[in-house]
């Protein structure tokens, strides 16, 4: 058995989480029993999560997209409903945003980059004063090469979009809903931008910047992190842990 409190405060001082400017609260956003014997890791808070949680046997679920997001929000209709559940339940919910995003050796982007064997990595990518992102050096790989790695790890088909060179030999990667960071990548000579999802504007940027991009999906982008988190918390609490694949192609 473990101690939420330690838990979290663990993972507070290790993801440098009080020091992060973020929209989202980072840490422990529900309280429920003190003793956790089992912890349930997830992208992304939901009803849906919570009872695969609770099947399981988790006191504690730890998650990317909590459901404290800043401001005020009123207890009804569905967020209503997911706090209900765990109050009812005895569940503890922590999440962690731009602290895992960010994070150097747990964080989806640097995970990512490891897959494919990333070197001379250094943080990349400017999102509201904070860098979120790496980018880093591959030897000459072609593209379809790294992208085969990335989808057989996030479990998802990428979306891709060449208009770059068919060898890669700089990436940037920022995960999740990061397209806007894609000029950033640009203005950096990448041959390559990897984030979740795209939107309209970007195929024209990558055609008039001459760079590829690939989108693994939002969600799939940002589970090399939590599963990271859920091996960092196996190894240093005498606690059982489970990831909760909520699947979405989005």
């Amino acid at each position: 058995m473990g101690n939420c409190e330690d838990i979290i405060r663990f993972l507070d001082t290790y993801l440098n989480s009080e020091y992060i400017v973020d929209t989202s609260h980072n840490g422990l956003q529900v309280s429920g029993k003190t003793q956790i014997g089992k912890v349930a890791f997830g992208v992304s808070a939901s009803l849906e999560l919570f009872r695969q949680a609770k099947s399981a046997g988790a006191d504690l679920i730890i998650v990317h997209h909590g459901l404290l997001w800043g401001k005020e929000e009123p207890l009804t209709g569905m967020f209503r409903e997911r706090v209900a559940f765990l109050l009812q339940n005895d569940i503890n919910l922590a999440a962690y945003h731009l602290p895992l995003d960010k994070h150097p050796v747990v964080g989806h982007n640097a995970c990512l980059l490891r897959m494919v064997d990333a070197q001379q990595v250094i943080p990349f990518g400017k999102y509201h004063g904070e860098t979120i992102g790496f980018c880093g050096r591959v030897e000459n790989r072609p593209l379809a090469e790294l992208v085969n790695v990335w989808e057989n790890a996030c479990g998802t088909k990428a979306q891709v979009l060449s208009f770059g060179p068919e060898r890669i030999n700089s990436l940037a990667v920022v995960s999740g809903g990061a397209h806007s960071l894609l000029p950033q990548a640009i203005t950096q000579r990448c041959d390559l931008y990897v984030t979740g999802v795209l939107d309209e504007p970007v195929q024209e940027w990558c055609r008039e910047g001459h760079i590829n991009c690939v989108a693994l999906g939002h969600y799939n982008s940002e589970k090399p992190g939590i599963l990271a988190l859920q091996e960092l918390v196996a190894k240093n609490f005498d606690v059982e842990t489970v990831f909760i694949d909520v699947e979405n192609p989005i």
